[in-house]
């Protein structure tokens, strides 16, 4: 059988190998006999390319990582942001502040996060067609459960009370209406990269039994805080090394950055100019203001004369929402009332 090198041999080993010097290295005298200090793939005398090996690094096949730091930062940026967009989203549909903030983009085997996440828990398996395979979503219950008070008509600030029971089926109607909103806002953080479709697959109370790949699957775990008031939870996003392995390539910072500064920016200008001009605002035209005294206008009836000190040609004034903006007299159009406007005002020169 091949000899087993002891720790001081390999030591040794190490040391030659990195200062470069001489060919061999006696081992321990209990040992004996001596050691080639250079493995054959850095012998130039077994015919292999030495200068085509850059370097040596540590690997850890209980825990691969996979994804290089460039693209490990890339993700951390894309999610960044997506994360700011749910903040947006879901404080719009709750009526109350969320925080949803990134705090940290992992490495693990998917093993190591099933056992990390609290159990009972609210755990979903999506598919992201047309990448293959599932990713997986976990929403801690210390925020689900003042989500679903918030939903139903509960105060923000409210603290929640965690039930150790499966979830009601209006209550899981309720969080998917949550994950639904969450789940837009990934496909179109992802859509820089890829046009990706989210969808539930199907979803579980104890994360041991969503076995979406193999225990010791490499896995990127991105982990978010989420607060509301004084209650706050975690939401963890799971993504298999496999699943992603297509197009890691492209969560670069070189193409992540280009994107977002062109094609992203171009796009949010866009749909807020989208946006704007599709509200609605209410204008109105004031056609003058008296003072009288309050004994005046209790004694004023039907057929009573008031003067205005206007003339039918005389300019009024026009407001957008509650802000003077525009002077204009009135005109007849298509036979209805108008205002034909000359002039726009400073709203804080205006006198009213």
């Amino acid at each position: 059988m091949p000899k087993v090198l002891n720790q001081n041999e390999l030591d040794a080993l190490l040391d030659m190998v990195q200062t470069e010097g001489t060919e061999s290295v006696e081992t321990p005298e209990s040992q004996g006999g001596t050691v080639s200090a250079k493995p054959d793939f850095l012998d130039d005398s077994k015919g292999y390319n030495v200068a085509s090996i850059d370097n040596v690094y540590m690997f850890d096949f209980k825990r691969p990582e996979r994804v290089t730091t460039g693209q490990a930062s890339a993700l951390e940026v894309l999610h960044d942001t997506f994360a700011r967009n749910v903040s947006a989203s879901l404080s719009g549909y709750l009526r109350t502040v969320i925080d949803f903030r990134l705090i940290s983009v992992e490495q693990f085997t998917y093993s190591e996060f099933t056992m990390s996440v609290p159990s009972p828990t609210i755990i979903y398996s999506l598919s992201c067609s047309p990448l293959q395979g599932n990713l997986v979503l976990e929403m801690n219950p210390s925020i689900i459960y003042p989500f679903i008070d918030r939903l139903l008509g509960g105060a923000s600030n409210t603290q929640g009370q965690l039930i150790e029971r499966p979830f009601t089926t209006i209550e899981t109607s309720l969080i998917n209406t949550i994950l639904g909103r969450i789940l837009d806002q990934l496909e179109e953080s992802w859509s820089t990269i890829i046009n990706v479709d989210f969808r539930i697959e199907e979803n579980e109370t104890n994360p041991m039994l969503m076995q979406i790949v193999a225990p010791n699957e490499p896995v990127i775990l991105m982990s978010f805080e989420v607060k509301m008031g004084d209650n706050s939870g975690l939401v963890n996003l799971c993504i298999p090394f496999k699943v992603i392995k297509p197009v890691i390539e492209d969560f670069t910072q070189t193409n992540w950055f280009s994107v977002n500064d062109f094609d992203s920016a171009g796009k949010e200008q866009i749909d807020l100019f989208d946006n704007i001009i599709k509200a609605k605002i209410e204008m109105s035209a004031i056609l003058a203001e008296v003072d009288i005294s309050l004994a005046d206008m209790l004694a004023l009836q039907p057929g009573d004369i008031i003067d205005l000190q206007k003339n039918t040609r005389s300019e009024l004034l026009l407001k957008v929402g509650e802000e003077p903006t525009f002077t204009g007299v009135p005109v007849n159009y298509r036979n209805s009332n108008a205002l034909q406007i000359h002039k726009k005002i400073n709203p804080r020169n205006a006198i009213i």
